[in-house]
């Protein structure tokens, strides 16, 4: 899921402003770097630093995009690759346990008892809450 782009309410707000001090007087000042000229310095500041944000975004989505993808295809080809040792030595081998696998003879499977014992369990948990 792409990240948001951020936007700034600051940087509508100032966009505004200017244009309304602007109709008053285009060379309004108050002195000390309180001006139109200063406020459209810092407006084009924030905006090009909100575009750069954004882009630098955009850059990472596509990024987390392609690792994904190759993650994906590599645990294709990690799983292609234990299916074929399981196909030429069998899922009960050592080699297919060298591989990564779980042999065959080492699996645990649950009794029919615990099975019931843990749908009764999850059933009063269910009827509890």
């Amino acid at each position: 899921m792409p990240r948001l782009h951020r936007t700034s309410r600051m940087l509508d707000k100032g966009q505004l402003r200017i244009l309304r001090l602007k109709t008053i007087d285009p060379y309004m000042s108050f002195g000390n770097d309180r001006n139109l000229s200063t406020l459209e310095q810092q407006i084009e500041q924030l905006h090009d630093k909100l575009t750069e944000y954004n882009t630098t975004l955009a850059a990472l989505d596509l990024a987390k995009q392609e690792i994904e993808e190759m993650e994906k295809n590599m645990g294709n080809l990690l799983d292609q690759l234990l299916q074929g040792v399981a196909a030429k030595y069998g899922n009960d081998s050592r080699e297919y346990e060298m591989a990564g696998g779980t042999r065959k003879s080492d699996r645990v499977r649950k009794s029919a008892a615990s099975r019931a014992k843990n749908s009764v369990r999850k059933l009063a948990q269910a009827a509890n809450n």
